[in-house]
């Protein structure tokens, strides 16, 4: 079980709405530990799962049937509801876009109310190096979080592999190969990243982007 690759949440700090991707093929294995939310439709409130966030909006898996242009809101947060409108729909797949843009960074970062997303994935384009042994790879990074990272590589390197994920202005991380899919490749830390050392890093990247 641990071996299987593991769908969650993704965040980006793109302003653009989330668009439907190619899911997994059927019969593979994987986990899926989507964040829940909560809908407030026509006065109900209803549950549905999130599967990408960005600035602009939010991409969703609605368990009741929506329209393209249907006003609602989503809570992600208790007390804080996100409004918004329904601009595509695929099957129970839903792209929502925000009234207003969000601060992601400011959404993932440490809150005292104990309600921030624990482990979210978090969408990047940063080049790191894998060391495996004596040997280091330049790798792309997809998708960050505290417990590990997704890279594409033209590398196969087994489940199982010890190796170190260095990525810019951040400590060397220790971690293991737990899953290959392809080109793509899943390195779960051995400690977990500070959530305040992710947030930190990610403004680092956001401006470094800025400036670019």
């Amino acid at each position: 079980m641990d071996d299987l690759p593991v769908q969650t949440t993704l965040y980006s700090l793109s302003t653009d709405t989330p668009q439907p991707g190619v899911d997994r093929r059927g019969g593979e294995r994987h986990l899926t530990l989507f964040r829940v939310g909560t809908m407030l439709l026509d006065g109900q409130r209803e549950l549905c799962l999130i599967k990408n966030i960005s600035a602009g909006g939010m991409m969703i898996r609605s368990y009741s049937p929506l329209q393209e242009g249907k006003q609602l809101s989503i809570e992600l947060k208790h007390g804080q509801p996100l409004s918004g409108r329904v601009t595509w729909v695929r099957d129970q797949q839903v792209g929502f876009t925000f009234d207003q843009p969000i601060d992601v960074i400011g959404f993932l970062s440490p809150a005292e109310d104990g309600l921030t997303p624990r482990m979210p994935r978090i969408a990047t384009d940063s080049y790191v190096t894998v060391r495996e042994g004596a040997r280091t790879y330049s790798m792309r990074a997809c998708d960050i979080s505290q417990g590990g990272i997704k890279v594409e590589s033209r590398v196969a390197l087994l489940p199982g592999t010890d190796v170190v994920v260095s990525l810019p202005l951040l400590a060397p991380q220790a971690g293991v190969v737990r899953w290959a899919d392809g080109a793509f490749i899943g390195v779960t830390f051995n400690r977990l990243l500070a959530l305040p050392t992710l947030v930190e890093w990610l403004r680092a990247q956001r401006d470094s982007s800025c400036a670019a």
